[in-house]
């Protein structure tokens, strides 16, 4: 009886501390998380004024034909005036992207664990999304290496023997089709992007979708620090917006 009573009182717990999780994220409350937008200004952000501003409770980076990026350019996320700088972490925000007009081509993405290369350029891994159909969730490094993952894949990334330097990605298993993953991406509206970074272990999802899975074991190039900030694209006018950007430090 006493074991039957301990085991009814650790379900119990159980049972409550579930209900307990649940009621939190009902309400909106996740416990750990710290929010790096405050809804109404750039307050802890520094970008280009003719690329970046807040519109309707987001941020906003829109390029148009009077006010073309000329190249990629970054809106860096400070603290106390400096870089914020990132390591370990779980990042969770909102996105929308949409090309003016209704078409041509729109890309965007989140770097994080990135090198500032001054007037706001970025470089370093990007956690990728578009307007079209293929790049939405890969991992890709500006300025670096290229595509280290596609959509949907678990990959290896090692220094490549014969090419010294060169990534070697080897793709260990599939995560789910790329078509798959691009049918639960809602077009020109608002999804969920989670980033998490853990060592070298490198994870996106795409509203509670994983896209891609990678360890990074390039030692040469991995980076395990680095800053955080939002890209607006070279090309086409298009606009990108972000909204409920909060992120929570693991340890």
């Amino acid at each position: 009886m006493k074991s039957f009573a301990r085991i009814w009182a650790a379900l119990s717990v159980s049972a409550l501390l579930a209900s307990f999780t649940s009621t939190l994220i009902a309400a909106g409350i996740e416990p750990g998380f710290k929010s790096l937008f405050n809804g109404k200004d750039l307050t802890g952000w520094a970008g280009r004024p003719e690329h970046w501003s807040v519109e309707d409770g987001a941020i906003t980076g829109r390029t148009t034909p009077d006010h073309p990026a000329k190249g990629n350019n970054f809106l860096i996320a400070k603290r106390d005036g400096t870089n914020l700088v990132v390591e370990d972490f779980e990042l969770r925000l909102s996105y929308k992207i949409v090309p003016n007009a209704g078409k041509g081509f729109g890309n965007s993405g989140i770097q994080y664990r990135s090198k500032d290369r001054g007037n706001f350029v970025v470089q370093g891994y990007q956690a990728d999304f578009e307007c079209g159909t293929t790049y939405s969730g890969i991992l890709y490094e500006e300025g670096g290496r290229g595509i280290l993952a596609q959509r949907g894949q678990q990959v290896v990334i090692k220094d490549d023997s014969e090419n010294p330097g060169k990534p070697k990605i080897e793709v260990t298993r599939s995560l789910a089709k790329s078509s798959d993953l691009q049918a639960a991406i809602r077009k020109e509206d608002w999804n969920d992007y989670v980033v998490i970074a853990k060592g070298n272990h490198l994870q996106h999802f795409i509203n509670g979708r994983q896209t891609v899975d990678v360890l990074d074991e390039q030692e040469s190039k991995a980076a395990r620090a680095g800053i955080l900030a939002l890209q607006l694209h070279a090309g086409d006018p298009m606009t990108v917006q972000f909204k409920n950007i909060r992120i929570k430090s693991l340890e």
